[in-house]
This record gives structure tokens, C-alpha cells and sequence, in this order.
């Protein structure tokens, strides 16, 4: 399988991406796009792309945003997806639909040799909390925008208040022992849930006219399935399934009768709400 180069710090999340893990993404995308889909529409609600524009959809995954983005801007703008993750472009790339002005790109944001000042949005959804170097990554990425260009992009607020991640997570810690934690410098999906930090990035990488809005907003993790559908959704991906990796079949059952414990108070009919809570973050080029 084709990888990327990349910066050598990121090389890891260049692996992890492209592996086991990353083809588990890629095999999940209907499900996690059909839970993420309400947050694109509030990132291109906030982005305002408009028609003639040129658009960086940085950590674009299969694709979804960037064909959402390529719409806003047709016919004579352009949407460029990228990612560091082959199996999720090759879908992106086959579930594109004809006509729309986007390409692809299989590259590392920190290091891939944008053309200077040609493009007028730069945004992501959830694309930008895996960098090593974030400073660097984003004074590169700013560097691909025009003087008047702008950043929108979102990401998750601390732990504490996305249930609909954690409370399978603590669910399974009944059973296995924790990860080991974080650090609040090191990439990871909640790599910017604190304000200081992400403000401290971008000022950092010439950003201006930083602003970041937090956002609440359910999220069905059973899509529409059910109890069984967001057990098994818990345990597909996520940091609950990263926790039960490599333990036994029976540690997995046990921790999964937990699991459907503590989500069975949050069953309406066939849905499985729980919170999720975003920072919407948007800049000036500077």
C-alpha cells in the first residue's frame, strides 16, 4: 500500500492511518459519516465557502467534506481533499461524483509543497489534532493561503464532555487497564480541546483573529439502529475498541454487556444520543 512521505515526527500517525486501524475507518465510513454528518454542516455553516472560491479541506478522510465544499464553490472554484491515509482517499476518490471541481491528494500537511497564496479557505473536520510539530504544520498550511484567506476548522473539547466517547471507554475500563494517558502536547483527538493551546498554535503560526466558539449537539451513536447497533458501533472504533485490543474474547464480552449497561439509559426508540461538545475555530490568514 502506497504511503506518504511525510515530516519524521509524524510518522507514526502516518502508519496508524494506513493500517489495520485506518482500514477500519475506511470500513465504517457510512456509520461515522451518517454520526459526523451534522458537524460538517456546522464547519461549512461557520466557513461560508462561496462559489469561485478555492478550498484546502485538510485530514479529509473518504471525502464527504471536500465533495460538500466542491459543491459550494462550483462551477468555478476548486476543493482540494488531503489526507495521510490511503485507504480512505482510494474510497474518497472512487465515491467522488462526476463533475465536481476536487481532486485528491495523498500527502503529510506539515511538509507537502503547496503553491504559495492559492487558496482562499482552509478548513478541516477534525483533520488537524495529529501533528506532532502543529506549529509548523499549520505556518506551512497558512503559506497556502491567499493574504485575504481564512481558516475554519473543528475539533473535540476535553474528554470530560464527549460522553458519546467516553462513557463506552470507562465502560470497558471495568475490564482492561486504562491506556496509558496523553500528554497535552502530543497528537491525539483531543490534542486541541483546550483553548490556551490552540490559540498558542496559531498565533504561533501567523494566524490573526482567532476566534473559537464552543458547540454542543447530540450524537446518535447507534445511527438510527439501536442499543446493539451502538454497542457494536462502540466496539468497531474508537477509544473504547483501541482499549480492547489484543485481550480475549471473553474480557471482550464482558466488556461489552458493560457497555450496553451504560447506554441502555440513553435509548429513544432506535437512537442512542449522547453529548458531543466542539470548539468551531476560525482565523484570518494574518
Amino acid at each position: 500500500m502506497q504511503q506518504p512521505g511525510g515530516h519524521e515526527q509524524n510518522a507514526d500517525q502516518i502508519a496508524y492511518w494506513n493500517g489495520p486501524s485506518g482500514q477500519r475507518w475506511a470500513d465504517r465510513h457510512a456509520a461515522q459519516e451518517t454520526i459526523l454528518g451534522p458537524i460538517a454542516e456546522v464547519l461549512i455553516d461557520r466557513a461560508r465557502p462561496k462559489p469561485g472560491e478555492r478550498v484546502l479541506d485538510v485530514g479529509c478522510g473518504s471525502g464527504a467534506t471536500t465533495f460538500a465544499f466542491a459543491r459550494a464553490v462550483a462551477p468555478d472554484g476548486f476543493a482540494l481533499g488531503l489526507d495521510v491515509s490511503e485507504p480512505m482517499l482510494s474510497q474518497a476518490r472512487a465515491f467522488a461524483p462526476k463533475g465536481l471541481p476536487l481532486d485528491f491528494v495523498l500527502a503529510d500537511a506539515t511538509v507537502y509543497p503547496f503553491e504559495p497564496a492559492s487558496y482562499d479557505l482552509l478548513a478541516s473536520r477534525f483533520g488537524v489534532m495529529f501533528f506532532a510539530d502543529p506549529i509548523a504544520s499549520f505556518t506551512n498550511l497558512r503559506r497556502a493561503l491567499k493574504p485575504t484567506g481564512r481558516l475554519a476548522f473543528v475539533c473535540w473539547r476535553e474528554p470530560k464532555e464527549n460522553p458519546w466517547m467516553m462513557a463506552p471507554l470507562m465502560a470497558v475500563y471495568k475490564h482492561v487497564p486504562k491506556m496509558p494517558p496523553v500528554g497535552p502536547e502530543e497528537p491525539g483527538p483531543f490534542a486541541f480541546a483546550f483553548e490556551e493551546r490552540v490559540m498558542r498554535i496559531l498565533k504561533g503560526a501567523g494566524f490573526a483573529d482567532v476566534a473559537m466558539e464552543p458547540h454542543n449537539l447530540p450524537m446518535d451513536i447507534a445511527i438510527g439502529g439501536g442499543l446493539d447497533a451502538a454497542v457494536d458501533g462502540s466496539l468497531q472504533i474508537g477509544p473504547a475498541s483501541r482499549a480492547l485490543q489484543g485481550h480475549p474474547p471473553e474480557t471482550v464480552a464482558a466488556a461489552k454487556a458493560s457497555i450496553r449497561e451504560v447506554l441502555a439509559p440513553f435509548v429513544k426508540g432506535q437512537n442512542v444520543a449522547l453529548q458531543g461538545a466542539i470548539w468551531i475555530v476560525t482565523a484570518r490568514a494574518g
